[in-house]
């Protein structure tokens, strides 16, 4: 037998430590190459870590909760084979694909309702697919996703499948269990079969692994639910940044008739120049972008008595999840990119923060960031600074409204395209001046839009 030390792998370029958030095998477990074997965390994302081997965990080095540093040996696997010169192996484990995940199991490795959705997923491997109540938020890692594709299962069949891993996850062995089941039936199902054990008697435990220690009641009727991790990474960021930094926020009012127009005039040319759609963000990201080239002083971070200004135009967009939480992918290098690639990158960060896909990198770096709070209808809003980062930029709904507007045979009112912009900014390093100076002038670089720009 060989030994095979797993290693906290590095999950990006500035992460040097990793929470252990659960280990989904314990010591004993066999594990497949690829087979998740516990979950991390860093300040910025949650992971998956799957075993680079195969083989049976012999030992687990650091438990639950506790905090590793980048390098580190966690466990130890026995794989087949002949042992190397000093009795073991060290594979760093592969970087995995991170998931903002918005809820984290808190339940201890052997609690009781765990051992029993374990029984559960013995009892189901002779009884049809077990309907799954919700599946809006449900995680599938890569490998399961790709084992679903080769199979050609749909993703109303995938939602079907009963998960054993924490939070009711769907693992490698769960979906090569179904597929074994699939294919020896006569007929495969394609909607939710009745139950050959007793819904009510199976469907309990899965959901109580799922969801336990996430909700409870005060006794008076009152439901109480336990913030999952990412929401306490969140509300203590925002307490944080809110007791380093004095915020002032500033307003003005733009009027974006020249963008609105110019959009509804390209935005079908667009798609069937470029295959995705163009939306305001990277619109307004480009007006950022210039406004900090103009004021270079906003893009800084404060570090003791010094301020650090910052090289790179990193700008971050605020993203709202599917689960409610709400995470932060950074455009590197903003300024030197062309509308276009500013809208690419906009849609390509998007759609892998709506898919769970986003990687260290992509969320790490900004300098500024830019919130979009017109997309749920607020016409403003004063945002918290992403710290270190010294201000961030709110857009509000475009809305049309009569405005006065100074002609050359006098003033004239005339219905155009609105739009509040709020700026708050660390009051520490960015005073009234600087602050509204730049909000200005993003309000005069969209209002200067060329109607006439060419895609």
């Amino acid at each position: 037998m060989a030994r095979v030390e797993l290693i906290m792998p590095k999950m990006g370029e500035s992460i040097i430590e990793a929470t252990i958030l659960n280990w989904v095998k314990g010591v004993g477990d066999t594990v497949q190459e690829d087979e998740t074997v516990l979950e991390i965390a860093t300040d910025k994302v949650d992971s998956e870590i799957p075993s680079p081997v195969s083989g049976k965990i012999t030992e687990i080095l650091f438990e639950k909760d506790a905090v590793v540093p980048v390098g580190q040996v966690i466990a130890i696997l026995e794989t087949e084979g002949q042992p190397s010169s000093d009795g073991a192996t060290s594979v760093p484990v592969a970087e995995s694909t991170p998931t903002p995940t918005p809820k984290v199991s808190d339940t201890p490795a052997q609690s009781p309702a765990e051992a029993v959705s374990k029984s559960v997923h013995q009892a189901v491997q002779t009884a049809a697919p077990l309907p799954v109540v919700s599946s809006e938020d449900r995680f599938y890692s890569p490998l399961v996703k790709s084992i679903a594709k080769a199979e050609g299962l749909s993703q109303a069949e995938l939602d079907q499948i009963p998960g054993t891993g924490a939070n009711g996850r769907v693992n490698k062995n769960d979906i090569k269990a179904y597929l074994q089941r699939r294919g020896s039936s006569v007929q495969a199902p394609t909607q939710p079969a009745a139950q050959t054990v007793t819904h009510a008697a199976m469907a309990a435990p899965v959901m109580a692994s799922a969801n336990v220690s996430s909700t409870k009641s005060d006794g008076g009727g009152d439901e109480i639910i336990e913030m999952d991790r990412m929401r306490k990474l969140i509300a203590n960021h925002m307490v944080m940044s809110k007791k380093t930094s004095p915020h002032v926020t500033s307003f003005v009012e733009v009027d974006v008739t020249n963008v609105v127009n110019w959009r509804n005039k390209i935005k079908n040319n667009y798609i069937a120049k470029y295959g995705e759609k163009l939306t305001f963000t990277p619109i307004f990201m480009e007006a950022v972008a210039k406004a900090i080239t103009d004021f270079p002083l906003v893009n800084v971070s404060v570090e003791g008595d010094n301020i650090k200004v910052k090289k790179n135009i990193n700008i971050g967009m605020a993203t709202a999840l599917p689960s409610g939480n709400l995470i932060v992918p950074v455009i590197k290098n903003a300024n030197h990119l062309s509308l276009n690639g500013l809208a690419t990158s906009v849609n390509n960060l998007a759609k892998k923060a709506r898919e769970n896909k986003l990687k260290p990198d992509d969320i790490q770096g900004g300098t500024f960031t830019l919130t979009n709070v017109g997309t749920f209808g607020n016409v403003m809003g004063t945002p918290i600074i992403n710290q270190p980062q010294v201000a961030i930029l709110a857009v509000g709904a475009i809305k049309k409204k009569p405005a006065v507007l100074e002609t050359e045979y006098g003033d004239v009112i005339a219905i155009r395209h609105l739009m509040f912009c709020s700026l708050s900014y660390d009051h520490r390093v960015v005073d009234g001046f600087l602050g509204g100076s730049f909000l200005r002038k993003v309000g005069d670089y969209l209002e200067a839009f060329d109607p006439n720009r060419t895609i």
